[in-house]
């Protein structure tokens, strides 16, 4: 990681969201000791859950035996098989055999959906979360990832479509909390024109979340980009101090 281009950022943003808390990223590699690392765990868990830490400035390295949700196992890479009862799973369920989530209206559609996705192999690999301020010159972090409140979205969602003639330049797909902040970017950074991924939605992981508060998934190339285009954007006008003040504001509100 290039740390002038970290610390240029940290500097832009507190300028242009005052308050508003870094992003978190992720590596995919092999596990180099560091600390925080995820013990094996038993018992259904949201790797969603995990990144409060994060949030607060740990690092959190998992891997495979670190990961108990199925959804979760999946969307990172580590099965590229759904379970037989996935369909069921996803829809309305199978007495005696699962509950459904009701996600979907029928299994059919959960068939078609399921043939959709690009499984990503993670097999053998971990997965360090780290804060943004926490990232060294030894790191390369695979994707950026903002949890934050509407005002500071419309930054980030403007800003991700300011060198774009495309009006699609962030994508919102349909899948779990995991899927939105890591199967979906990292499809995106393998592509020559990387989209950002807004994402969250998922009701299954809204527990682990505020609740006034959604996902926004960068590719690092395109963030790299999106730094840079920082000082002649719509951030230095005068229509964006107003939000800037209602951002102060807010988190003067919430920090209270």
């Amino acid at each position: 990681m290039d740390t002038v281009i970290r610390d240029r950022f940290i500097t832009l943003w507190q300028g242009s969201c005052p308050g508003a808390e870094l992003p978190i990223t992720f590596e995919v590699g092999a596990d180099n000791g560091t600390a925080g690392r995820a013990q094996a765990r038993e018992g259904w868990l949201c790797i969603i859950c995990d990144l409060t830490r994060v949030r607060k400035g740990n690092v959190f390295v998992v891997d495979r035996s670190g990961v108990t949700c199925s959804g979760g196992l999946f969307y990172m890479g580590y099965d590229t098989q759904r379970s037989e009862n996935f369909r069921y799973f996803l829809s309305y369920g199978k007495p005696g055999v699962v509950e459904g989530e009701r996600y979907k209206m029928t299994p059919e559609i959960v068939d078609d959906y399921n043939a959709l996705p690009v499984p990503l192999c993670a097999e053998g690999t971990c997965y360090t979360f780290k804060r943004w301020d926490k990232l060294t010159a030894a790191d390369n972090p695979d994707v950026v990832i903002f949890f934050a409140r509407p005002e500071v979205m419309s930054a980030l969602f403007t800003l991700a479509n300011f060198d774009e003639a495309d009006p699609q330049g962030v994508i919102c797909p349909f899948g779990s909390g995991c899927s939105s902040i890591i199967h979906y970017p990292r499809l995106e950074q393998q592509s020559d024109h990387p989209r950002a991924v807004l994402g969250m939605f998922d009701p299954s992981a809204r527990p682990c979340v505020p609740v006034d508060v959604l996902t926004f998934a960068i590719p690092i190339k395109k963030f790299e980009k999106m730094i840079a285009n920082m000082e002649q954007s719509f951030l230095v006008t005068k229509t964006w101090d107003k939000v800037k003040a209602k951002i102060a504001h807010s988190n003067t509100l919430h920090s209270g």
